[in-house]
């Protein structure tokens, strides 16, 4: 099985590029299911979840075609069957995202239950509130869950919490329902704007995506279209957290900025430079690593998928920092990982406290999810000797290509 290795890196410097956002291409392949002619995806990046995706396609009777690297067609034309398989949905939990979809197309779908990354308990029974909602009849027997209806008509939906995958399922189930569906409590997050206008493109009508209240007028059929997917604002946190860490020089490009708020005061805070420009964003590290505390909150707050990654920083700050998890209940399953590099960390509920320490050394870890993954590479950079990260199938998930990537910026990062 293969195995990332990171060495001591110097301060790393140069331009990196983001690929397109994989929590934006999962749901807008997963919504290709609703076209009757061809769509056109650029700036797919290439990673193992698109990949399951486009499988789970291709089962349904979707044509998939690889145009370019980056660039795949999609026809959903003759799609004939609404059963997902097990070993597919197994594989990642987005998979369920279908389900909006074959439920307003074909009237039926039905599904196991979903996998992913075991960071705490994502239930599924908002998406299912939200078609039930619509008119949908929900059956749940031996871990699969199927729903059928003669037809969906428009509601109004309230959402306990601003679940993303429910926001997108129900969007993707109401475009063809028969009325007006309102969705209220829905999740702000850039990759719910670029559904719905990735579905608008194909005659939908849905207003009020990025606003907590999202209104979706359902209309007979969608067509084709051309649609490039959002710059991923967790992998441009990623390299800037890379810069803040190794005390390095690093652009950023393909970046829309207002994504990142959240990441580029707290690298301010920290003490680092963050220049923006554009569609790209430079941060300058420094050796004076100031604490700060972060709280994980959905978008606009600060997200939840930097959290792991902002932690190992912190680790290195000198004074006391502190994060408050408050989206999912098990994203801690990293510290264990970066106590063993040394770091001082100590867990009271939802809470970390982490007193900085002088320097990280190396050692055997594991990604125990996509994020904790990322954690562990940047540990790895500064860390002492040779860091060895085994499941990096965890990584392979949500970036395209890190180590080539590092590398170019002057990392020390190989496969073995």
């Amino acid at each position: 099985m293969e195995k990332i290795m990171v060495e001591t890196s110097p301060p790393l410097k140069g331009k990196v590029r983001t690929s397109g956002a994989k929590n934006s291409a999962l749901p807008i392949l997963a919504a290709s299911l609703l076209g009757t002619e061809d769509i056109i995806l650029e700036d797919v990046p290439n990673l193992k979840d698109i990949e399951v995706m486009c499988e789970v396609l291709t089962s349904l009777g979707a044509k998939v075609e690889i145009l370019d690297k980056g660039i795949i067609k999609i026809n959903s034309s003759n799609i004939n069957n609404y059963v997902t398989r097990y070993e597919l949905m197994s594989k990642m939990r987005a998979s369920f995202l279908v389900m909006g979809p074959l439920l307003t197309r074909l009237g039926k779908t039905k599904t196991s239950l979903p996998g992913g990354c075991a960071i705490g308990t994502r239930p599924i029974d908002l998406h299912l509130k939200g078609f039930k909602a619509l008119g949908a009849n929900i059956n749940s027997d031996h871990g699969n869950i199927s729903a059928y209806a003669e037809r969906l008509i428009g509601d109004k939906i309230y959402l306990d919490f601003p679940s993303v995958g429910a926001t997108e399922n129900i969007i993707m189930a109401a475009v063809l329902a028969e009325g007006e569906t309102i969705i209220d409590n829905a999740a702000m997050e850039p990759e719910i704007v670029d559904l719905a206008s990735f579905l608008n493109k194909l005659g939908a009508d849905i207003k009020g995506a990025g606003t907590s209240t999202i209104r979706v007028k359902g209309v007979k059929k969608l067509g084709g279209g051309v649609h490039s997917i959002i710059p991923d604002r967790i992998e441009a946190g990623t390299f800037m957290v890379a810069s803040a860490i190794t005390g390095g020089d690093i652009i950023v490009e393909n970046v829309i900025t207002s994504h990142i708020k959240p990441v580029i005061a707290k690298l301010k805070e920290i003490g680092c430079q963050v220049i923006e420009n554009g569609d790209s964003v430079r941060v300058i590290g420094t050796k004076n690593l100031k604490p700060t505390d972060i709280k994980t909150l959905p978008y606009p707050g600060f997200p939840t998928d930097m959290q792991a990654q902002f932690m190992t920083l912190m680790s290195l700050c000198k004074g006391t920092s502190v994060v408050i998890e408050t989206v999912f209940e098990n994203r801690f399953m990293h510290v264990d990982e970066l106590k063993r590099m040394g770091a001082d960390i100590k867990i009271d509920g939802r809470s970390a406290i982490i007193q900085g320490v002088d320097n990280l050394t190396s050692a055997p870890v594991k990604a125990s999810d996509l994020r904790a993954g990322a954690a562990l590479v940047l540990a790895g950079l500064v860390a002492d000797g040779v860091t060895e990260i085994d499941n990096i199938y965890h990584i392979d998930r949500g970036y395209d290509g890190i180590e080539e990537k590092l590398s170019k910026l002057g990392a020390i990062i190989y496969r073995k």
